[in-house]
């Protein structure tokens, strides 16, 4: 099957603002990728793509100060099958967590620690 993908965001900023975004097909599915989700911006900015630590491709712009529209469209393949499962994956105590995870496990904005 095929799968369309995008976004289109609007930003309305006081002052030149730096952005970095996440906002690409992840690397591992470059392979099903038809039409690539190329990032546009309006107005125009330059755009600075690179590698993070994780191997996600960010991209980096200044955006001026007003308003803003970053957008992108792509069509990828895949086989609409639901990701697999591991059955018998188990829950480790944080306590046994090797120590070079425990930085996955800091707080985020995605996570609203004052609510655990």
């Amino acid at each position: 099957m095929k799968i369309r993908v995008g976004y289109e965001l609007i930003y309305d900023f006081p002052q030149p603002t730096p952005m970095i975004m996440v906002l690409g097909i992840h690397f591992t599915r470059a392979s099903d990728v038809i039409t690539p989700d190329h990032l546009t911006t309006d107005p125009s900015v330059p755009v600075t793509p690179y590698r993070d630590d994780f191997g996600n491709w960010c991209s980096r712009i200044m955006a001026p100060a007003g308003r803003i529209r970053i957008s992108g469209d792509g069509l990828v393949r895949d086989s609409g099958l639901p990701d697999t499962i591991a059955a018998d994956a188990r829950q480790h105590a944080v306590e046994d967590l090797p120590t070079d995870t425990l930085l996955y496990l800091l707080g985020s904005r995605y996570c609203e620690t004052d609510r655990l």
